[in-house]
């Protein structure tokens, strides 16, 4: 077996091992508790779950800025349903999912059929949805939500949180759609070269509808995660939540470029975002430093990915 090969495909694990090590000792103790432990999944199971769909869009070279704005839409929609219009739970979350998926549809209707680059296009409906979602709640927080909505964010199996369930579920149908479907080979295909994949057969704009759509439904599910972890909806709760997204995807081995990444990466990605953000609270590092810090880990992670990126190439 090579050594470098296992560990150049292991990386990541190790820079997550060497994090908690980090945060074990500069924390004084108060990282691998119990509670913190069970805190931190519950934190990333809502950017852990969207960051499947992100992973899906960033295979054939696409972005999906509007993921922030569907959590945020979905937040709202599904409290004003269930609150204001005293609807059913199940009923709320179901048209709740269902307009997260339709976004995502409109989505690929702008990149694959229109030919807006992916960019414009998810950016064009972030900023209308974020919008929308003022519109409808008026810029007031709704709260008052059904006691059985806490089912999906705040209640346990065990000490094992639900939100945390749904997240390694997600995560396991992820790796089954890239692993074991012929979709995930038609993922690949179009982030290695979208031409070839179309001259071999695969229906490429169909593929797309589906990736937006996946994408989307998985941002509304994050979305229904974190409005019952949060138990209330705010018109501003998914803004920047993209970003984080895309860090964990792209420093999960997901490359920019399209065609290579694996969701096992990914789930580390996750992990390792999840734990920098809440060792650095416990370290009591600013908010903004937080932000400075991420953004250094996204250049980093996009900088590596470009790099080897043109050693292949050369």
């Amino acid at each position: 077996m090579n050594v470098k090969s296992v560990f150049k495909s292991n990386a990541i694990w190790l820079v997550f091992a060497v994090e908690v090590i980090f945060f074990a000792i500069f924390s004084h103790g108060a990282f691998l508790t119990t509670n913190n432990i069970i805190n931190i999944s519950r934190q990333v199971s809502y950017f852990g779950i969207a960051s499947i769909g992100m992973t899906f869009v960033i295979l054939i070279a696409g972005i999906d800025l509007s993921i922030g704005s569907i959590i945020t839409i979905v937040n709202v929609v599904c409290a004003f349903l269930m609150v204001n219009s005293g609807m059913n739970m199940w009923l709320a979350i179901l048209i709740s999912l269902a307009l997260a998926t339709l976004i995502g549809v409109l989505n690929g209707f702008m990149v694959a059929s229109i030919g807006i680059p992916a960019l414009i296009a998810t950016f064009a409906s972030q900023t209308i949805f974020e919008g929308v979602a003022y519109l409808i709640s008026g810029g007031r927080p709704i709260s008052n939500l059904p006691e059985g909505f806490a089912l999906f964010g705040r209640w346990s199996v065990g000490i094992v949180p639900v939100c945390c369930i749904i997240m390694v579920v997600c995560f396991a149908i992820g790796s089954f759609i890239l692993n074991k479907s012929y979709f995930g080979r038609y993922f690949y295909a179009i982030g290695g070269n979208e031409e070839a994949a179309e001259l071999s057969g695969i229906r490429v704009n169909r593929v797309k509808y589906l990736i937006y759509a996946l994408s989307g439904f998985f941002a509304g599910l994050a979305g229904i995660v974190l409005l019952s972890r949060s138990n209330s909806a705010q018109s501003t709760v998914g803004k920047g939540l993209e970003f984080d997204v895309i860090t964990c995807v792209v420093l999960g081995g997901v490359s920019v470029n399209g065609g290579v990444g694996r969701m096992s990466g990914v789930v580390a990605g996750v992990l390792i975002i999840g734990c920098l953000t809440n060792g650095m609270i416990l370290m009591n590092v600013s908010e903004y430093t937080q932000m400075v810090v991420k953004g250094i880990v996204l250049a980093i992670a996009v900088g590596i990915d470009c790099m080897s990126k043109k050693r292949q190439t050369t």
